[in-house]
């Protein structure tokens, strides 16, 4: 009875396993094709053989991307939007979902759904009215405006997340400051913050990534070259008889390795943040 029962864990454990390596493949499989690509000479998309790196592989491409194309300030603009996105998102986001946490006032449940029901429409139906609003604060073809258009697409979430982090926080610990004689507010700065700071950094992170990586935006809001963001860059390498392929696949793993570093640094906070801002809602 031993042998059948162990033959069926050893199969399990096979077959899982195969499952497991099959998912890795099909995720990694693309990443190693665009590196063979960045690696071949010249413009050429795929070979005539298989091979995800050619033989006469070369470092030319990100060297064209690095003295070339203006990629130092398509970064340093994504940079500055991003970092704008995160620091601006944070702020409102940790203040915002505090006060739906703790107070208790007349139409907070209509807020809170008005809210999350802004999350049911996509960016483009945005498109226009953003514009028109932009346009009207003279914040159009500048880096602010597409700051203030990301926080606005990306504070529903962030505002939810932290409402469900602060929700886990015990109130009795604010309410024990305020009788040690700190204030309200530096009740909230020294003992509810740094307890959220996991929720901190996934809504960091969020509004990060909302800023690194959006298109379509930044695409009708800047129109000046001086203030292209890297989306709008690597878009700039497909003209009508020509693409860069090599440069463009280049360019996109560069673009990612800021966020892959970015991930494995906050590993630890995104794990806390995500599992126990989910705890109540």
């Amino acid at each position: 009875m031993r042998r059948p029962h162990r033959l069926r864990t050893l199969w399990n454990h096979v077959w899982v396993h195969a499952l497991v390596w099959a998912f890795v493949i099909f995720a990694v499989f693309p990443v190693l094709q665009v590196v063979g690509i960045s690696l071949r000479p010249g413009d050429q998309l795929y070979a005539t053989e298989f091979q995800l790196f050619p033989d006469n592989a070369t470092f030319e491409a990100y060297r064209v991307m690095f003295t070339e194309k203006p990629f130092l300030l398509w970064m340093r603009n994504s940079v500055i939007v991003s970092l704008g996105t995160a620091l601006i998102g944070v702020a409102l986001a940790s203040l915002g979902g505090f006060a739906l946490s703790r107070s208790r006032f007349a139409g907070r449940g209509a807020v809170l759904q008005g809210i999350l029901m802004t999350q049911m429409f996509p960016a483009t139906m945005l498109l226009l009215p953003l514009y028109l609003l932009m346009r009207k604060l003279h914040l159009v073809d500048t880096l602010g405006g597409v700051m203030v258009a990301y926080v606005a697409t990306a504070l529903p979430f962030c505002i939810w997340t932290m409402k469900g982090y602060y929700d886990t926080i015990p109130a009795d610990l604010n309410e024990a400051a305020l009788i040690d004689g700190c204030s309200p507010w530096q009740a909230y700065l020294r003992v509810t913050l740094p307890l959220s700071a996991p929720a901190l950094v996934i809504t960091a992170l969020f509004s990060f990534m909302t800023g690194w990586s959006e298109f379509m935006v930044a695409r009708v809001m800047l129109t000046s070259q001086e203030l292209m963001t890297l989306p709008l860059g690597l878009e700039s390498l497909f003209t009508t008889y020509q693409t860069e392929w090599a440069n463009y696949a280049a360019g996109s793993l560069l673009v990612c390795i800021p966020v892959v570093v970015l991930f494995l640094v906050l590993n630890r906070f995104l794990i806390s943040g995500l599992t126990l801002g989910s705890v109540k809602g």
